[in-house]
């Protein structure tokens, strides 16, 4: 094996390049321009990721730190090829609001722990058998409708926050998207936390923010931690976190292939596998389900470089803000008026994202198998129907994402047979 051969298969080496146009996952720059492209990664994250624990009642401290953690373990397990960084799954909000309802902040946690296992399961069949199982199960029209009805389903949240303080929640919005009209490049991807940080003072001035544990909070030490507990009845609430979390994998993969030229489907078992141990052990501490992130993915667009060198700088960074409580108090200190304004437009965002797979899949609701897969589930999603069988609890996101499973195989299945229903072969793929 010659020296370049051993250099390659070293999991901690990069070729050194100059600033060219594009840096590969394998290639790095200087470390100085290294160390600044990965704290741009943190910035990028950091708006979303420290919303996730603020709006779900669980330590920000705690979500940074397992968030840089499951950034490291993804980078080892996917043998330090795919550029990612694992943030707060924004999925995992809704059931872990009604997990915590019903039966407390560790019944959420087991929830978050049991969709870590399922992934995990899910990434070693992936591995051996490839996704084709996952595209004929979860074609498009079901994928979409499951994905819009998670974000839409918050919306009632969202009017909550603003309601308590309108003044600084239209104030967050409208800057929101003035930073996204009047600023290029890495600014406007940065509009979330720069509107959040302005919304902030704002509401300081005002004296909306409760700084007294801010002060309390010292500079260094371990954050707060928590063991899950494990209620049957919360499970079924869990469920559908599971197959956005494959599709937000599935779909960051395919858009690295894109935008490096290098095609890693080979990975995409490792991936989901990755977020999955990544997400159990944030579960397992009291912190929030992991997902790999696309604003992530807007800083490697705008710099195009996709170094994982990088992205270790960036998990490193992000265990060093977890082990700071004094961070963590200033993140739980931002008041309902501002969470009511950003939330009004990311739970939407959430939604929009379910639509922009049926746009990017051509999905055609001239035919009866989709309009009614949409219908439905989406209704039963957004009203938040509920039933309890027993022990088990389903709320409207659990049994919206059957009805769409449901409605769609059975329509496809039964219409087929009887040639009243026609799917095009591009609907399953």
């Amino acid at each position: 094996m010659s020296q370049e051969d051993l250099k390659r298969s070293s999991l901690f080496s990069w070729t050194t390049v100059g600033s060219g146009d594009v840096v590969s996952p394998q290639e790095r720059l200087t470390w100085p321009r290294t160390v600044g492209i990965g704290l741009q990664h943190v910035v990028a994250m950091f708006g979303a990721t420290f919303l996730v624990p603020v709006l779900t009642g669980f330590p920000p401290a705690t979500t940074l730190l397992f968030s840089g953690i499951g950034t490291i373990l993804f980078l080892l397990i996917t043998r330090n090829e795919l550029p990612s960084y694992l943030g707060s799954s924004f999925a995992i909000i809704a059931p872990v609001l009604a997990a915590t309802a019903s039966d407390g902040h560790a019944s959420a946690l087991g929830g978050i722990v049991m969709v870590g296992a399922v992934l995990i399961v899910i990434g070693v069949v992936v591995h051996f058998a490839g996704t084709g199982w996952i595209h004929a199960l979860m074609p498009p029209i079901v994928t979409g409708t499951i994905v819009a009805l998670i974000g839409l389903n918050l919306a009632p949240t969202a009017k909550t926050n603003y309601e308590q303080d309108a003044v600084t929640a239209t104030l967050v919005l409208v800057l929101l998207i003035a930073s996204l009209v009047l600023f290029k490049g890495l600014l406007g991807r940065l509009a979330i936390f720069t509107s959040v940080v302005i919304g902030y003072l704002f509401a300081l001035v005002r004296d909306k923010v409760d700084t007294d544990p801010i002060g309390a909070a010292d500079w260094i030490g371990l954050p707060d931690f928590q063991s899950p507990s494990f209620n049957l009845s919360v499970l079924p609430m869990f469920l559908p976190v599971v197959l956005v979390l494959v599709v937000e994998n599935i779909g960051h993969v395919k858009s690295i292939n894109t935008m490096t030229g290098i095609n890693y489907d080979h990975k995409i078992g490792r991936a989901l596998a990755a977020d999955g141990i990544a997400t159990m052990l944030a579960g397992s501490g009291g912190g929030s389900a992991t997902t790999t992130y696309a604003e992530n993915i807007g800083v490697m667009a705008a710099t195009k470089v996709y170094s994982t060198a990088a992205y270790w700088v960036a998990g490193i960074a992000a265990v060093l803000l977890g082990l700071s409580p004094k961070v963590g108090a200033v993140i739980a200190s931002v008041p309902p008026g501002v969470l009511g304004g950003v939330t009004t437009a990311l739970y939407g965002l959430v939604g929009i994202l379910g639509v922009h797979i049926w746009v990017t899949n051509k999905v055609d609701f001239s035919k009866p198998v989709n309009q009614f897969t949409a219908a439905i589930a989406l209704v039963i999603g957004i009203a938040d129907f509920s039933w309890t069988i027993g022990d088990l609890s389903f709320s409207g996101i659990s049994l919206g994402a059957i009805a769409a499973l449901l409605i769609y195989h059975v329509m496809r299945v039964v219409g087929g047979w009887r040639g009243t229903v026609v799917v095009d072969t591009e609907d399953v793929e």
